[in-house]
């Protein structure tokens, strides 16, 4: 099937899978931090973006990290808005750029910002083994979830284009 001749796309709007892939990813990395950031700093308190140093510091980490999230989460969507209005979006490519930003997000903080770095744990005076372990699998799950749709997208993309 043609880009022309494409339910959704207006005659001579060329799709764009790989920067539907990206912008999705920034906004699922965007999301994520802004659902940890609300729910794990501020509404359990259970710990801020850096906690080796003095609580002022934690909450200006904190606000860095919202600071972040919300310039991803307003460019992404700027680029999203592009995309839509351009009728380039490719939504299968999307969804899959969305999860796999999700994932990464999710197994970035836990490797790397909870046991490399060690700038947090996900919660302080418990074991956190249980939490490493649910945070870094639920990650996970969501990269897998990604990268299933990213397969899926590009044999669909291969499919309507031969």
């Amino acid at each position: 099937m043609s880009a022309s001749a494409h339910p959704h796309r207006a005659p001579g709007a060329r799709p764009e899978p790989r920067r539907s892939m990206v912008v999705c990813g920034v906004l699922g990395v965007a999301v994520t931090a802004a659902v940890d950031e609300i729910v794990f700093h501020q509404l359990l308190g259970w710990h801020h973006f850096y906690d080796r140093s003095t609580p002022g510091v934690g909450l200006l980490s904190d606000g860095l990290l919202h600071t972040g999230e919300l310039l991803g989460l307003v460019a992404g969507f700027f680029l999203y808005a592009d995309l839509r209005r351009r009728r380039a979006l490719v939504p299968a490519h999307a969804w899959a750029g969305f999860f796999l930003g999700t994932g990464v997000f999710q197994l970035f903080d836990g490797i790397v910002d909870h046991k490399l770095l060690r700038l947090h744990q996900i919660r302080y005076g418990v074991d956190v083994t249980p939490y490493d372990w649910a945070w870094n699998l639920a990650g996970l799950a969501l990269l897998l979830i990604g990268g299933v749709l990213a397969v899926r997208a590009a044999r669909r993309g291969r499919a309507v284009t031969s």
